[in-house]
């Protein structure tokens, strides 16, 4: 792969070389490492978009994986204090074509390799993203080490061992590993240009949001649409989220595979779909609805992420431009009886959306929060808060 790139040399370190992607298959892709110094071990993905790097380092969706971003300038406009998802990264590392140049950006307050030295996680650049995007494509995501070392000096042996070691993402639940600990009010409203984010609780109607891994602007947009929100850890327990008298249940975000996080969330959402709460699941929130209705899920080859993924709504035809970021989606074909597929993706056909038949519970494989169309999908959240006065 990229045999015209001379920091691809095989096994012998390149002297211009500080960093390393070392793929499970024995391959190693040399590169200048930034931020962070070390080693990690996870999934190799891509992601598309043309903006957003630092809210989808944060997103902890991408626990467990390393980042391939395929447009080329990656850190061009810095870091600032509000283009995060979670307080701290959690994809494990970045793969990037350009060197990290200083930021040219009003809103800018640092330099994003020094953001992910700060923050403990490793960068990578000087790759062929499109080369190994195009692996991606061919061969699926692989497992691998990203590796950074100023002096030039790694044990590959080792590190192909390690990648080699990791169980990858099928069968991991990771979403115990980035939920928070304790049931919290959430009080975020809206971001404006030059006041920052702003401050709520909303006076409507009460929606505990099951934090499986949640972005905070998911958060935010339910109490744009008027929810007052209380977040509880992804291993609440029915008689938890009942005693905090919800009108609504929101299903978040997260990493790993929802069978795994299913051993203990699917009793819950069961549980409540019997007591006839609404329900409203957001990616691995809607496999796990999926799940717990009776569907199946299944690892993807590549996966879905980026900011530019039509999906077509089948009552009306109308296609919504969204963002995606998953791995694992609901198998269309084992949706059982009275649960019927409310959105596809135009791309190759996968399950994008589902609805029970008969009870007040949906869920979205896409990310309307992120709003890439911009408010295609906002009306997600106003129908499901509108829905619970």
């Amino acid at each position: 792969m990229a045999q015209s790139d001379p920091l691809c040399a095989g096994n012998r370190v390149p002297e211009t070389a500080t960093g390393a992607l070392i793929l499970a298959s024995g391959d190693v892709i040399w590169g200048r490492g930034f931020g962070a110094e070390g080693h990690a071990v996870g999934e190799v993905c891509f992601n598309t978009s043309m903006t957003g790097y630092q809210e989808v380092m944060t997103d902890p969706s991408y626990a467990g994986q390393i980042v391939t971003f395929t447009f080329p300038h990656i850190g061009n406009v810095g870091v600032n204090e509000e283009d995060v998802e979670a307080d701290t990264p959690h994809a494990l590392g970045c793969i990037v074509r350009e060197d990290v140049t200083a930021p040219s950006n009003f809103r800018s307050v640092g330099r994003f390799d020094e953001w992910l030295k700060d923050n403990g996680r490793i960068g990578l650049a000087g790759i062929d993203t499109r080369a190994l995007t195009r692996r991606i494509r061919e061969q699926g995501a692989p497992n691998a080490v990203i590796a950074h070392n100023a002096q030039g000096r790694f044990d590959i042996d080792a590190l192909v061992a390690a990648a080699r070691g990791w169980s990858g993402l099928e069968g991991l639940d990771l979403a115990k590993d980035v939920t928070r600990e304790e049931t919290d009010g959430w009080n975020g409203g809206p971001w404006q240009l030059g006041v920052g984010y702003g401050q709520g609780v909303g006076e409507g109607p009460h929606v505990v949001a099951i934090d499986y891994g949640t972005k905070k602007n998911i958060l935010r947009r339910l109490v744009n649409a008027g929810a007052r929100v209380t977040v509880v850890p992804a291993t609440a327990s029915y008689d938890e989220i009942m005693a905090l008298k919800p009108d609504g249940v929101f299903l978040s975000n997260g990493p790993g595979d929802p069978a795994a996080t299913g051993s203990y969330a699917i009793p819950v959402i069961r549980q409540l779909l019997d007591a006839q709460m609404p329900i409203f699941g957001i990616c691995l929130g809607h496999q796990l609805l999926g799940l717990a209705a009776g569907a199946k899920t299944a690892k993807m080859f590549q996966g879905h992420r980026g900011a530019n993924h039509p999906v077509k709504r089948l009552s009306d035809g109308r296609v919504e431009i969204t963002a995606m970021n998953h791995g694992f989606a609901v198998d269309a074909d084992s949706l059982p009886e009275g649960v019927k597929a409310t959105h596809v993706s135009l791309f190759d056909g996968t399950l994008c959306g589902l609805e029970l038949t008969g009870r007040r519970a949906f869920g979205v494989q896409y990310h309307p929060e992120a709003s890439p169309g911009p408010m295609d999908s906002d009306y997600l959240f106003q129908s499901f808060v509108r829905g619970l006065a």
